[in-house]
């Protein structure tokens, strides 16, 4: 194949015709492809799959991490243990196209790999490497590890997503109409395209962006000067690159540049639009910020035979699917923990990334209620713990740890290890409550609850991110009543939640359940509707070109 007339190679739909490159740090396609972290890259890796099933014309831009994000291993006491292994993607077609980039003044070779859309039926993916024989040890470190804790390693992943990223394209001869960039990470592209278009409004006719953040802490900052001696602005001086951005001081805010440059962005959530907004708000000359809601890939996540068993009213079938997913899953618990659960009992599972705000280990605050809980004769439950702490996170690591000290003292309590995408499917399955605690509103969308409930699994959550759009109390899922969270500190915000979080399991969730199996059926199927109806990325997808692309 020739890439360098590059086109999208399948026929394209007319409504989306327009031509879009699409940059992120991360990308969860599918399991073999071992480049992402969280939710931005299954975001991202869903969003590439309704582009190829809708037909757009839209190419991926990403990075191909030779070790990865990281292997979650355990320690000889079961506890955390990071690894990192070289991963081996025999499905990349190479491209054969190498160029350089200055990073440091110093010339870096970058090799781009392509995912063919038929592989594992996505848009096209362009993914850049550093790794290289014709580089230096430290070049070559580039495309190591995904977010490297080294903040100068960090800076030139930056460089070489954006600036590497818009010169792939232009040795592709794509000429997107639009570049979009998912999370700021790739703003470095902005500096390469002044060189290119001479002005900064050609280069906000052809910048979208998209924010996942929401709060200002959460947005990367690095300094000006060790970016400028990194050669992150092509060549422009401090003096220049501070006219150009508006910032002022010594921090060079990735995000906020990103919204100057930008002729428009988006938000993740109604909510996440709202927050943005308010948060932007105070600077000027920040481009207008709408909201696109999150959603995930139906074809990829859904389980089909419970979608059949809805579609055909056959509760019996329903039932037996739903027995045998978890069944199926808790193979998966008794091999890693020893313990043997029962598809029969109701299950509870909390699995995304550990991060503090998230509130991993929430239930477990108060030991009593959690004895209480865990040893209920009458209504009892099954926890499942799992998730990938950053690996320098050490809270998050600790919180992890924790789990899984607190988890040895309970037969039905596990925590597991190597939470990527086939891990997270097999526990959405086995879930019956699906539950989601974070801090509000500091979860700008979280897409978790949505594959979840593609598997039968009803959400039970606090209510931020996508949440307030989806959940209808005791119909499609639970949801604790927001609280004037403003007023409140952090303690107090904490202990409301957490009372009200055990109110609800024990007065109506556990009951329901047990006693009103009926009604818990149709409150699933309720929460898989929905879902589908609101919350499908062909859905997102199409809005991007509707709403941002436009």
């Amino acid at each position: 194949m020739n890439f360098r007339n590059f086109q999208v190679p399948y026929p394209i739909n007319e409504r989306y015709s327009k031509k879009v490159a699409y940059f992120s740090m991360e990308f969860a396609v599918h399991q073999p492809l071992k480049i992402y972290s969280g939710g931005l890259g299954f975001l991202s890796g869903s969003h590439m799959r309704s582009a190829y099933e809708l037909q757009q014309n839209l190419i991926g831009i990403g990075i191909l991490w030779k070790y990865g994000y990281y292997d979650q291993a355990r320690n000889q006491d079961q506890t955390l243990q990071v690894t990192w292994m070289e991963k081996h993607c025999s499905f990349l077609e190479d491209t054969g196209i190498k160029f350089q980039i200055l990073i440091h003044d110093h010339p870096v070779w970058v090799k781009a790999y392509y995912l063919n859309p038929e592989t594992f039926k996505s848009a096209p993916l362009f993914l850049l490497s550093t790794d290289l024989p014709e580089n230096d040890y430290v070049s070559q470190t580039i495309t190591h590890r995904l977010y490297d804790a080294n903040v100068a390693t960090k800076v030139a992943q930056f460089i070489l997503l954006g600036v590497g990223g818009a010169k792939l394209i232009d040795e592709l001869n794509y000429n997107p109409d639009l570049y979009h960039l998912n999370e700021a990470h790739g703003i470095s592209a902005a500096f390469y395209l002044l060189n290119k278009f001479k002005s900064v409004d050609t280069l906000r006719s052809h910048l979208v962006f998209t924010t996942h953040t929401p709060e200002e802490a959460g947005n990367e900052k690095h300094d000006i000067y060790l970016c400028h001696k990194m050669s992150y602005f092509c060549g422009l001086s401090i003096d220049e690159v501070r006219k150009l951005t508006g910032l002022h001081d010594d921090q060079f805010n990735h995000s906020l540049v990103a919204l100057r440059f930008a002729r428009l962005a988006n938000g993740v959530s109604q909510l996440h639009g709202h927050v943005s907004r308010e948060m932007w708000g105070k600077y000027e000359g920040v481009c207008p910020i709408i909201a696109i809601t999150n959603a995930q890939n139906w074809r990829y996540w859904a389980d089909k035979q419970l979608y059949k068993s809805i579609e055909e009213g056959n509760d019996w079938a329903f039932d037996d699917r739903k027995k045998y997913l978890k069944k199926r899953a808790f193979e998966i618990v008794a091999d890693q923990t020893g313990k043997v659960f029962d598809p029969n009992v109701l299950t509870i599972v909390w699995a995304r990334r550990f991060a503090g705000y998230k509130r991993a280990d929430f239930l477990t605050q108060t030991l009593q209620r959690f004895n209480k809980l865990t040893s209920n004769a009458k209504y009892p439950v099954q926890i499942i713990w799992a998730g990938k702490p950053y690996p320098v996170d050490y809270p998050a690591i600790s919180q992890f740890n924790h789990l899984v000290h607190i988890s040895k003292n309970y037969k039905n309590v596990a925590v597991l290890i190597g939470y990527e995408l086939a891990l997270s499917k097999r526990l959405k399955q086995s879930a019956d409550i699906w539950l989601n605690n974070p801090r509000v509103p500091r979860e700008a969308s979280g897409t978790s609850g949505m594959t979840a409930a593609m598997n039968g699994a009803v959400n039970f959550s606090t209510d931020d991110g996508w949440i307030p759009e989806f959940i209808n109390h005791g119909y499609n899922g639970f949801v604790v009543p927001k609280a004037d969270y403003a007023r409140m500190n952090t303690q107090e915000q904490d202990e409301y939640d957490l009372n009200k979080l055990y109110e609800i399991l024990e007065d109506q969730i556990l009951p329901l359940y047990y006693d009103n199996y009926d009604t818990w059926r149709q409150v699933t199927k309720n929460g898989m509707r929905d879902v589908r109806f609101q919350f499908e990325s062909n859905r997102m997808a199409h809005e991007y070109y509707e709403l941002l692309y436009k």
